[in-house]
């Protein structure tokens, strides 16, 4: 895999740490991020390959992803959640969200997803 530098964004410190140790684990340079509001400038500073965004703890929209994708669209974003089934991100999931992988974390297909990326 490549050296891809990857974002994790989520409310949940205690998740978002358990997303960044994995993998820091497989010396992955990973940076943790809490809120939305940090988020541009981080990506503005940093080659940011991947995003994952969890869904269960931060207020997304389409228009959110949509205008990231816009500002970043080299950008790959992953999203976690522990549910099947977003109303309202129709758009997002068909459009700008690479793979929406499932809670709690299959770390296989966390790194097969990564791997995709870097060979693209």
């Amino acid at each position: 895999m490549g050296r891809l530098k990857v974002a994790v964004v989520d409310a949940n410190e205690l998740s978002c740490r358990t997303v960044c140790t994995l993998l820091e684990l497989a010396d992955i340079p990973v940076a943790p991020l809490y809120s939305l509001e940090d988020l541009p400038e981080h990506l503005r500073k940093e080659e940011v390959a991947v995003l994952i965004v969890d869904l269960d703890s931060l207020p997304v929209d389409n228009a959110f992803f949509r205008n990231l994708k816009k500002q970043f669209p080299q950008l790959h974003i992953l999203c976690l959640s522990s549910r099947i089934y977003h109303p309202g991100l129709e758009e997002a999931m068909g459009s700008h969200i690479c793979a929406s992988l499932a809670k709690p974390l299959n770390s296989e297909e966390l790194f097969y997803w990564l791997k995709a990326i870097s060979e693209i």
